[in-house]
């Protein structure tokens, strides 16, 4: 009996060390406790909470579509599908920014997470955090009808100022009541879901040198992930809302983003405010709009090429600044002096003094009347086309050359919203021997293969080449170093280089069977620093060359009239006799019944420069007018001495305000 008895204390002596081994292995896993779920690690459980948010995201993005399907009804099932996975990448961005709080909350190597009261703080700001994300999303479930897009951060400007918000507040909740349960039921779920997933009660006994090591390298490692996540990728810049033009059409862009993105992406952008400076829609007509009625005349399908020359200032021409340095004034652009003489020149000026505010400008028709570009502005997710979108329905192909990296000021993602089928860039070019070293491929040869890859486009085609390598720090190959001569300003001798690239670009498609049958029209992007005081004053700062070599060589001259890179796409589509109704913010510089203007926008300032004066206008009152010409150092303000001139000027600044803004916040960029 006492062997028995002490066999039986150390039979129970072994199962009790067992027992505790095998509690403490699965204390340090997982543990299931009473009820039902997860408990165990801390990491796997913030994980879980994250993917469930994200699940949820994509489900709503589910209900998006089908309440309104009437709107995406014409997307085939595999683009559908693409459209959903491309959607991911935009939930699970705005997920890991919006959810960083709580996301440091758990990964901080300290005991204290473990807390109960620590841990119910962060729960139950994951709850409302990621509650009022669901919401945005079924908010727009119904707004994006009134809209047509992704609502963005101009939403609160327009709770703070839009008078009728509190009483249509009330009634929007009574239509659409069955999206609120809709939301509530998609927030309990995530409730109880979460609830279920939780972590240990108790921090590890001992938390030595080891433990605080292991957790900082797990802590940098959520940080890295985490950062990676909200940029969407290792990309040169962060998704923003123009890039879900990769992945589908300008029509169903919407489908792709989700809203808490579009708001977030744009709260720190300043919005457009709607105006009313004219009561009525007729009396804002007669001053100005920007609907241009189509042709009757017939459509003749002519190539369109567009080339947009970097930094391209009108100051660099000799052939237009004959009377600087005293008649001596040689300039530096002799290939671009040549072609003014077999071609129609227009006095230009730029819409902006950035590129990425110059393409929309030139290809779209939109200026940049806000501190934003387009394509980086709270409306980069409206509907907005290009000359490349209005020709592709007539059979046009259409290409964007630019030599620098891909993804360089997200042309790549805007040129495929508005229409362009393919992007070659510096990874299509795939050779690194010509590589400048710091903007992309010089453009000797990228002009050269820019060629070759034209000539293989079936016709008609509209393409655009893009120089680059008038950039700072304004390369010249070295063995042009002797050939072309430095000037006052240092961008001058690249300017000479690129104008030299320019002159062989055009003696290799002379010799084009497509060439003769070539609307080509010669810009620059903006201006360059200035060295002469025009030139460097608010209206020649601004001042580029537009050159247009028509297929009817006998179409030439200089035209003083004053004109601006929105004029480009009018002009063209007037040329061959487009026989569409399209909206553009510009005119045909060709039409002398058309009013001539420039419009640029700096820092709250609104500059109209129109029948030889300039106007400062600063959305509410004229601060300045001027002689353009008599007046160029701007010693006489003639806001007060000419009320007539002002009042015009002022009146017409006002309709085209008018018009941008509340098209821009409307949608109304396109015609139905």
């Amino acid at each position: 009996m006492v062997k028995s008895s002490n066999f039986a204390r150390i039979n129970r002596g072994h199962m009790g060390k067992r027992a505790r081994k095998k509690g403490t292995k699965r204390r340090t896993v997982t543990k299931r406790s009473g009820k039902k779920g997860f408990t165990g690690n801390m990491y796997v459980a913030m994980t879980l909470k994250l993917l469930m948010v994200l699940l949820l995201m994509f489900l709503s993005r589910i209900l998006f579509y089908l309440f309104n399907l009437s709107y995406f009804h014409s997307i085939p099932f595999t683009e559908l599908i693409q459209i959903f996975i491309a959607g991911l990448r935009f939930d699970l961005s705005v997920l890991l920014i919006l959810n960083l709080p709580f996301i440091l909350m758990n990964s901080i190597p300290f005991k204290f997470r473990v807390g109960k009261g620590y841990q119910g703080f962060a729960n139950g700001l994951f709850y409302i955090i990621n509650s009022l994300v669901l919401l945005t999303n079924f908010i727009d479930i119904v707004y994006f009808r009134f809209t047509l897009k992704r609502m963005t951060s101009d939403i609160f400007k327009f709770i703070e100022v839009g008078g009728d918000f509190d009483r249509l507040l009330p009634q929007f909740i009574k239509d659409f009541w069955y999206v609120q349960l809709l939301w509530i039921g998609f927030v309990l779920i995530m409730i109880l879901v979460c609830r279920k997933i939780r972590i240990k009660d108790s921090p590890p006994r001992t938390m030595g040198f080891r433990y605080y090591a292991v957790h900082s390298v797990i802590f940098a490692v959520i940080i890295f992930l985490v950062v990676t996540g909200f940029r969407g990728g290792f990309q040169l810049r962060p998704i923003s809302l123009v890039t879900a033009g990769k992945y589908t059409s300008t029509r169903d862009v919407p489908l792709v983003l989700n809203t808490p993105f579009a708001i977030v992406k744009t709260f720190t952008h300043s919005s457009l405010e709607r105006k009313a400076y004219f009561s009525s829609e007729a009396d804002l007509e007669k001053v100005y709009s920007p609907l241009h009625s189509g042709m009757k005349s017939g459509f003749k399908p002519y190539n369109v090429l567009i080339i947009v020359m970097e930094s391209f200032s009108r100051e660099h021409i000799g052939f237009l600044n004959k009377h600087l340095d005293n008649g001596r004034y040689r300039g530096f652009t002799p290939v671009f002096d040549s072609l003014i003489q077999r071609g129609t020149y227009v006095e230009g000026f730029a819409n902006e003094k950035t590129s990425i505010k110059a393409i929309p400008a030139i290809l779209s028709s939109i200026p940049s009347l806000m501190n934003d570009a387009l394509t980086q502005s709270t409306y980069s997710g409206n509907r907005y086309t290009s000359i490349a979108g209005l020709l592709k329905p007539k059979g046009y192909s259409t290409a964007f050359f630019h030599g620098g990296t891909n993804g360089t000021m997200g042309y790549d993602m805007y040129t495929r919203v508005v229409g362009f089928d393919h992007y070659f860039g510096r990874t299509e070019y795939n050779d690194e021997r010509d590589y400048d070293g710091k903007w992309g491929i010089r453009d000797e040869e990228f002009f050269q293969y820019s060629a070759q890859r034209m000539n293989e486009l079936k016709q008609p085609f509209v393409a655009l080449l893009y120089s680059l390598s008038a950039h700072h720090p304004y390369f010249v190959p070295g063995k042009y170093r002797h050939v072309f001569r430095e000037g006052k300003l240092p961008i001058q001798q690249s300017i000479m280089y690129s104008d030299f690239a320019l002159g062989r670009f055009m003696d290799t498609i002379q010799r084009m069977p497509w060439y003769r049958n070539t609307i080509i029209v010669i810009t620059a992007d903006h201006t360059s620093e200035g060295y002469y005081p025009y030139y460097k004053g608010p209206v020649g700062q601004y001042a580029i060359p537009i050159l247009i070599l028509f297929p009817d060589e006998r179409q030439r001259g200089i035209y003083r009239e004053i004109a601006q890179q929105t004029d480009i796409l009018p002009t063209i589509l007037s040329y061959m006799g487009y026989d569409k109704d399209y909206i553009a913010f510009g005119t045909d510089m060709m039409d002398r019944s058309a009013p001539h203007f420039s419009i640029h926008y700096v820092s709250g300032i609104y500059t109209l420069i129109k029948e030889g004066y300039v106007l400062e206008f600063n959305g509410s009152e004229s601060l300045s007018l001027y002689d353009v010409h008599a007046d160029v150092s701007r010693k006489q303000n003639l806001v007060s001495s000419h009320p007539e001139v002002r009042q015009q000027m002022e009146q017409f600044i006002k309709a085209y305000i008018q018009q941008y803004n509340n098209r821009m916040i409307e949608n109304r960029l396109l015609l139905p």
